[in-house]
């Protein structure tokens, strides 16, 4: 019962929140140079039809008129708009291209944290030792190396120098055909259905982005899991922990258990601007997820697609930092209080 009324205190403020972002972002995209009613006509297209056109899209109202029709679109249909370039609904290609950048970030964050928490660990408990020193410079080159050129610098070594994985160009070889899709990512589709071939294809497509990401992120992961893990070990609990003869692998155990809510928000801070921050790494392989697919809509003047992309990562983000409460409250007996 507890545990619900503390569900419901946090779903009380999904609302307004949610809101106040479609409000900034709407204005925000409306900023962004380019006439949409041009990009679809051509610039041969004459006054009039471009007229015709800004009226039909709506374009020709002020803009809190437009916001306030697509708030009701949104609100009493969940409809978010058609993308002019593909022509489609944007929720339908979102669901179509969301499950690729959370198959990315999710298994880059997995291998970022197997790479930080041991690292800031045993940083934390052999302070000036080997391990020590390899984080703090692993730290620095993680915070000041930029994804996408570390992305290029892998894909040259390892796909163009020594051949060792495929090309960069999406998310499967040409040859293979996608598994039947039941949550969109290749790597569980394919492992669910029993399909091999597109399970082997599917890995190999992800080594790069993977590791490009999850060398990044773990830069942070190890920082947080260091600072907080020398903390917990310099406490009193940890000194009468080892007063009482308790081996020295428990008491690190108990002190990173302690410092696990800091790296749980980390984490999870991480995921949400992953969400949107990975576009430059979907890019450089040619990922076709959801940030692509935004990323194209500010080229194109297509705002609907952004808009819908930013609306879909707000929704994502929140339900993280939801499940971030609940773990919160599950590890943390004062939350639970």
């Amino acid at each position: 019962m507890r545990m619900l009324r503390y569900i419901g205190k946090r779903l009380l403020f999904i609302g307004p929140q949610l809101f106040g972002i479609i409000l900034v972002s709407f204005f925000l995209v409306k900023l962004i140079p380019g006439d949409p009613a041009v990009m679809m006509m051509g610039p041969l297209a004459t006054e009039a039809t471009l007229a015709e056109l800004r009226a039909e899209l709506g374009l020709d109202r002020s803009l809190p008129a437009q916001f306030f029709i697509y708030i009701k679109n949104l609100v009493l249909h969940g409809d978010l708009g058609t993308s002019w370039q593909t022509t489609r609904p944007v929720t339908e290609d979102l669901f179509m291209r969301m499950p690729a950048t959370l198959e990315l970030i999710t298994f880059g964050l997995l291998l970022g944290l197997l790479i930080g928490v041991p690292l800031g660990v045993g940083a934390a408990y052999l302070k000036r030792g080997i391990v020590a020193k390899f984080s703090d410079y692993y730290g620095l080159l993680a915070g000041a190396l930029p994804d996408f050129w570390l992305g290029l610098v892998l894909i040259f070594l390892f796909y163009t120098i020594l051949k060792w994985v495929p090309p960069p160009l999406g998310r499967l070889d040409f040859l293979i055909l996608p598994p039947p899709t039941i949550t969109g990512a290749y790597v569980i589709d394919s492992l669910v259905t029993g399909n091999w071939a597109a399970l082997g294809s599917a890995a190999g497509h992800l080594i790069l982005p993977v590791v490009t990401l999850g060398l990044i992120s773990g830069g942070p992961i190890l920082k947080m899991t260091q600072s907080t893990t020398e903390r917990m070990l310099e406490s009193d609990f940890s000194r009468y922990e080892e007063m009482c003869g308790l081996p020295k692998i428990i008491v690190v155990r108990h002190a990173l258990r302690n410092a696990l809510p800091s790296v749980v928000t980390i984490v999870s801070v991480l995921y949400g601007f992953l969400i949107g921050g990975a576009v430059l790494v979907e890019i450089v392989f040619s990922w076709g997820g959801a940030g692509q697919y935004a990323v194209q809509g500010v080229l194109n003047a297509d705002i609907n697609p952004v808009l819908g992309f930013v609306f879909f990562a707000a929704v994502l983000s929140l339900i993280i930092y939801l499940i971030v409460d609940l773990i919160y409250f599950a590890i943390d007996p004062r939350v639970r209080g």
